[in-house]
């Protein structure tokens, strides 16, 4: 199951509801067993720690008072909330290997909802580009999420963004405290995307960032001379790879350095990630923000 981690196998399935699925399972089969706990949030019961588990769940009272060690095990409660916003400008549209950044973000999102309805927690949906295209409130419910996997493999990309609009139209709509998971190339203003970033923490949001970026965009790896072409303002540029290589990636690491800074003075979980990733290692950062709750 492990093979459908990776983008160029999941390209090869037609339906999002499989490749959630593959995803999710491949990513469950290679998981720790003890990480299957991490998600929960409700104590109930112990058993006798073996070689493996993580020490984590130890319950170092229940080894003062008997001498043996134990390990908290855990129930889902459908307490959490989250929605998964969703990036459809333009930009989104490119893809230098098997999956554009919006076909990348749409498979990552589509598993994420897979594993929080799987846990008892509830999903909805939030995508944009200028203004808001589609809202699903969270629910739990199985066919709730077929009807978010429907719209996110129905959706394209077009138009610009506009993200601290839609931030504060998606603070508007979520009604409780919820875990925002939001996928974006970023390809803003720092300042925008501060302000978008801020204005959900201050109302109480927690917030993961994933960072989706191709890869050729991260590596820049073009030889010989392009016309390059801005997909939101049709804007062309010509470019000779060999003379502006060094300055271009040093602005990147810049700009996602300044991103990585400011998501954490506002307590963010920020994930950087290409579109060659592999699924599993942006679900193991999901994980870790659940754990960490």
């Amino acid at each position: 199951m492990q093979r459908y981690l990776k983008p160029e196998v999941i390209k090869e399935i037609a339906r999002l509801d499989l490749r959630a699925r593959f995803i999710v399972e491949g990513f469950l089969t290679g998981m720790h067993g003890s990480w299957r706990h991490g998600f929960s949030v409700e104590f109930s019961e112990y058993r006798r720690y073996i070689p493996g588990d993580d020490p984590r769940f130890i319950d170092w009272g229940v080894y003062a008072r008997t001498d043996r060690h134990y390990v908290k095990l855990f129930q889902a409660e459908t307490t959490l909330e989250g929605y998964l916003a969703l990036d459809l400008s333009a930009s989104m549209d490119y893809g230098s290997g098997a999956l554009t950044k919006l076909d990348y973000s749409i498979c990552l999102a589509a598993a994420l909802g897979f594993l929080m309805v799987n846990q008892k927690d509830s999903v909805g949906l939030f995508t944009f580009d200028e203004k808001p295209r589609s809202i699903f409130p969270p629910r739990s419910k199985q066919l709730h999420l077929m009807r978010i996997l429907g719209e996110l493999a129905s959706s394209k990309p077009g138009g610009r963004t506009s993200f601290f609009e839609n931030m504060k139209r998606l603070a508007a709509f979520a009604r409780h405290r919820s875990l925002m998971m939001i996928f974006s190339d970023l390809l803003l203003p720092l300042e925008e995307v501060t302000e978008g970033l801020s204005l959900l923490r201050h109302i109480g949001h927690d917030v993961i960032v994933f960072h989706v970026l191709d890869k050729a965009e991260r590596e820049f790896p073009f030889g010989e001379p392009h016309v390059m072409e801005d997909p939101e303002t049709g804007r062309k540029l010509s470019v000779a790879p060999e003379l502006v290589r060094e300055g271009y990636l040093a602005e990147l690491q810049r700009f996602c350095k300044a991103l990585e800074r400011e998501c954490a003075s506002l307590k963010i979980d920020f994930v950087p990630i290409d579109t060659s990733t592999p699924f599993d290692k942006a679900l193991t950062s999901f994980l870790v923000k659940r754990a960490r709750r």
